[in-house]
């Protein structure tokens, strides 16, 4: 079943969110701060629900932060119903956007929409490969292959641009996003992905980066 991630800091709206949401049979993970909605999104998640503002952040800020490495729908929840902020929402990632006081079937309505869109989204099939990044399950000719979280995200980063050449500093940002990594951080993972996927489908690009295809799509 679909896990969702709800971060709003009014706790009787989050239950009472979290509650229409589970009665479907869905996993629902609750966090009232941007710090801890950062660790939640460590592991997969189907969709995010958003609260604009946040004690510690807000939710324009851990969109584009998912965003680098997951392209799960977000919902966003906000007090405001400017144009403006709907404007902003969508500019940071985001796929939906719903004011308070909402009516919680108008949100159950919209998230089973965004859900729907989501299905066959996140899995990639070539070759012998297939990449579930919704729940992070990937497998080489039917065998299993375990993927660290930088892995996954430039894994992520690379199929997401099929044919295109990511420069390094890009895909540094996309993979580890203002955290201070090592420089050759890159090519170190970039060795280790090919090791577990195989030859043939990460192209070096000399001097500029990387991109994901086949000498055949040259």
């Amino acid at each position: 079943m679909p896990h969702i991630l709800l971060v709003e800091d009014d706790r009787p709206l989050a239950q009472g969110v979290a509650d229409a949401l589970a009665a479907d049979g869905r996993t629902i993970t609750v966090c009232g701060s941007a710090r801890q909605a950062r660790q939640a999104m460590e592991s997969p998640i189907d969709l995010a629900i958003l609260d604009v503002g946040l004690p510690d952040g807000n939710g324009l800020e851990l969109c584009r932060e998912l965003r680098l490495f997951s392209r799960a729908p977000v919902l966003f929840l906000t007090a405001c119903d400017a144009e403006a902020d709907e404007v902003a929402g969508f500019a940071a990632g985001g796929d939906d956007y719903i004011a308070k006081p909402f009516r919680v079937r108008a949100l159950r309505a919209r998230v089973d929409a965004l859900l729907r869109r989501a299905v066959g989204d996140d899995i990639v099939e070539r070759g012998g490969l297939r990449l579930d990044f919704a729940h992070a399950d990937f497998t080489r000719d039917g065998v299993g292959i375990a993927l660290s979280v930088p892995e996954q995200r430039l894994l992520r980063a690379l199929v997401s641009a099929p044919g295109q050449t990511l420069p390094r500093e890009t895909l540094t940002r996309q993979v580890w996003g203002l955290e201070a990594v090592e420089e050759n951080a890159l090519s170190v993972t970039v060795r280790r992905l090919r090791k577990k996927l195989g030859e043939g489908y990460i192209q070096t690009i000399y001097g500029v980066g990387y991109r994901w295809g086949t000498k055949d799509d040259r």
